[in-house]
């Protein structure tokens, strides 16, 4: 039984490009963006529109995308450069300004890839690599400081206090009650699945933010009706799945696909594009400084340094709280080619990870001729975990 909800945020999504040609008729201004650090409360509360950008699993898109940026450069830039220059995906065709939060260091040439081809105006927002010094605090505080400036400009207006305090409010519960639709999905008897749930995330990459918390709030209350009837169901014995690693972007399914083709149940993540997303991050103080200091403080990104050694690195340490909350019994770390930085995260990953649960890492692309060798490598890993749950089983029901 699926959750009917789920279908009002899937016509949702397919409505929203006509009414953001509609509102920008009427005067709205509409701010793509790319990266989870970029302070989505800030362009809400000036009144613009804001889009999460950014698309996956298309060869075509990386290959067009190629004859403008280096080859050199992840695929998920190129595809996303490739998104600008096919000229045909609705969401950032109807941007009027793009704005890119450089936790990765690549994204700065996606900004200027965007503006010198195809003539739509950027923002740059640089994340300090010492994030986790008193520098690199007051460094990201100006960073947004200027930001906003800068919004202002383009909005016409200035950033009111009650305004942004009404936006990180509404964004504050929007995480929350994302929070709690995660932990239905990775119940023993769930009413809805981890991609079920990983769609919905995506959603609020497009949505009016108002409307999207009122459908968040539909979908908990019929959740938990859907539950309470399944509480005495038999559980679901697949394998269960952690993914990690690279961002995995609206349109990206071919490891998703292989997984659960393989008789694993994903129950969690701690990607950029799902839970890390939502996760981790409160802001105690409405104001600029407050926000920076909020962004700054969630959990971190691979694609910054560990923070200052393994043994206090939060990004480890929020697996670890994972792993425990989420019950997983193994943990699929995936890297996307030219994707350095969580490439280079991999092996201390696999050294923090193997005393806790068993790791299998993936390093794919977007082209389909990878699928069969990734496919056998899944199935072997599924394999495994499942002769481990049914010793395990076994060796309970003997006790």
């Amino acid at each position: 039984m699926k959750a009917t909800t789920l279908d009002k945020i899937a016509r949702a999504v397919q409505e929203r490009p006509e009414q953001l040609l509609k509102a920008r008729e009427k005067g709205g201004k509409v701010v793509g963006y790319f990266c989870s650090y970029m302070p989505e409360e800030i362009i809400y509360a000036l009144g613009l529109i804001p889009v999460r950008l950014g698309r996956g699993g298309s060869d075509d898109l990386v290959e067009l995308g190629g004859r403008y940026i280096g080859k050199g450069t992840c695929v998920f830039l190129r595809e996303s450069v490739g998104l600008f220059a096919e000229g045909k995906e609705p969401f950032s065709q109807t941007c009027d300004l793009v704005a890119v939060a450089t936790s990765c260091v690549q994204m700065f040439r996606l900004a200027e890839v965007i503006n010198h081809f195809f003539k739509v105006p950027t923002l740059v927002l640089g994340v300090p690599r010492n994030f986790y010094l008193p520098q690199g605090r007051v460094y990201f505080q100006k960073e947004v400081e200027n930001l906003t400036r800068q919004l202002e400009e383009f909005a016409g207006t200035k950033l009111d206090a009650a305004a942004l305090k009404e936006s990180v409010a509404l964004y504050r519960s929007i995480r929350q009650i994302l929070l709690k639709i995660y932990d239905f999905q990775a119940a023993d008897s769930a009413p809805i699945s981890w991609r079920e749930v990983f769609d919905v995330v995506h959603a609020g990459f497009y949505l009016d933010r108002a409307d999207y918390y009122r459908l968040l709030q539909e979908l908990l209350s019929e959740l938990t009706v859907m539950s309470a009837a399944l509480q005495h169901a038999a559980g679901d014995e697949r394998p269960r799945i952690l993914l990690s690693g690279t961002n995995i972007p609206p349109g990206d399914t071919k490891l998703i696909n292989l997984i659960e083709e393989a008789g694993g149940r994903i129950v969690g993540d701690d990607l950029c594009s799902g839970l890390r997303f939502i996760s981790g991050l409160t802001v105690q103080d409405c104001s600029l400084a407050g926000v920076a200091d909020a962004y700054l403080d969630k959990i971190p990104c691979a694609t910054l340094p560990y923070l200052p050694s393994l043994e206090t690195d939060r990004r480890l340490e929020n697996l670890s709280r994972l792993i425990d909350h989420y019950r997983p019994d193994g943990m699929i770390y995936h890297t996307l080619r030219f994707c350095d930085a969580f490439t280079f995260k991999a092996a201390e990953t696999k050294r923090f990870i193997n005393d806790k649960i068993s790791f299998m890492e993936i390093h794919t692309e977007y082209a389909d001729s990878d699928i069969e060798a990734i496919r056998t490598r899944i199935d072997a890993f599924i394999e495994v975990l499942e002769g481990r749950r049914r010793a395990k089983i076994s060796k309970a029901a003997t006790a």
